[in-house]
């Protein structure tokens, strides 16, 4: 192997290893969880109520048999999945506009909270190590 260039494995560990590769097997993980947890919720809860409110219709049944095999297995067009998968990305898509935009507000007040910080640190210059303490010891002997 000629100097300087790297083995696949180590390529690939090194590729694996980044941070950034880590973070993404996360949210893909969390993001099948949090897809099971919705689906559920969807199928579930939110399905059968929706059903209440139109006479108490299943929508997951729904479906036009397009044509029916001798063994008794249908082709067919099954629409009332497709409404089921809507709703899931409705709500899947509510979420995340939620969690972005409370990420979103946290991130408005830290940035606050450090142009607060920088603004301070202008506006008092840096005390020596001896004043510091002899304010300290004045304040404890205040007290």
């Amino acid at each position: 192997m000629e100097k300087g260039k790297k083995g696949f494995l180590a390529e690939f560990r090194e590729f694996i290893s980044r941070g950034s590769v880590t973070d993404l097997a996360v949210g893909v993980i969390v993001g099948s969880a949090f897809t099971a947890i919705v689906n559920s919720l969807v199928n579930d809860m939110l399905m059968p109520l929706i059903g209440l409110l139109v006479g108490g219709y299943d929508f997951s049944g729904l479906k036009v048999v397009l044509s029916t095999a001798a063994d008794g297995t249908e082709n067919a067009f099954r629409y009332g999945a497709f409404l089921q998968s809507v709703v899931n990305f409705l709500i899947i898509a509510f979420a995340v506009f939620w969690m972005a935009k409370g990420i979103n507000a946290l991130r408005r007040i830290r940035e606050r909270e450090k142009k607060a910080r920088e603004e301070k640190a202008v506006a008092s210059p840096e005390q020596s190590e001896q004043v510091r303490l002899l304010t300290e010891i004045r304040d404890l002997l205040k007290r």
